[in-house]
């Protein structure tokens, strides 16, 4: 039986690289993308593309598709006076727009198979609604409502899930995890007293791409270290 394939999105660091290595070592096909520097991570079931999703260029993807991810992102946190109204049209086009993009490039290859998914992120800032996290909330908010949009107008064929961490240990929480005390700081914050790493989040991704998860659909999951819903 040939082995599936899948296409991650922004797989150069931090979710998007672990997701690539957990599929590959898994024996599943992976087309991959990076936008500027390829990674180090090289192995035969992975196809490495460069892609930039904000250029504007077109998304050239494999003719057949189990399923997509979608990586890239931002974390910008500062107070709401000090956005412009450009870093939310810039924040919109990354998180969002991109997306779209990716997705409506995919969707002729996600169509050919007998069932596919397609996993986005968001961040438990939407729910959770968090100071100076009106950015990354914004765009976020938005993948939350088209999470669900789309996984009612693809059903039954191609499923639709979210993704909804809490901090993890990324590149792009590079600054709020750079000293011990911040470290030990967000990790207290957490119920579970530690936070996030790029397996704990890419493990939920793989089980949404996979067949496991062939019930689960237009769900936004909480990976979250039970911030978003206990208080110890």
């Amino acid at each position: 039986m040939e082995s599936k394939i899948f296409a991650v999105i922004g797989a150069s660091k931090g979710i998007g690289l672990a997701l690539t290595k957990k599929l590959a070592e898994k024996n599943f096909r992976v087309f991959a993308t990076y936008s500027k520097t390829a990674p180090g991570f090289n192995h035969p079931n992975v196809i490495w593309k460069q892609h930039d999703v904000l250029s504007g260029n077109p998304l050239e993807l494999p003719d057949s598709l189990n399923g997509l991810a979608y990586c890239p992102g931002n974390i910008s946190l500062k107070p709401f006076n000090r956005f412009s109204s450009e870093d939310f049209h810039s924040d919109y086009q990354l998180q969002v727009i991109g997306a779209i993009e990716s997705i409506q490039a995919a969707l002729p290859a996600l169509k050919k198979c007998e069932q596919s998914s397609i996993v986005l992120f968001s961040t438990v800032a939407v729910q959770q609604g968090l100071p100076f996290h009106s950015l990354v909330s914004a765009s976020k908010g938005a993948i939350e409502g088209l999470t669900k949009a789309l996984a009612a107008e693809f059903a039954p064929k191609i499923r639709v899930n979210a993704i909804a961490p809490s901090l993890t240990n990324t590149p792009l929480a590079e600054n709020l995890l750079n000293t011990d005390a911040k470290r030990e700081a967000n990790a207290a914050r957490h119920p579970l007293k530690r936070f996030g790493e790029p397996s704990d989040i890419s493990n939920m991704a793989k089980f949404l791409l996979a067949d496991e998860s062939s019930w689960i659909s237009g769900q936004i999951i909480h990976v979250d270290g039970g911030i978003s819903s206990l208080r110890v």
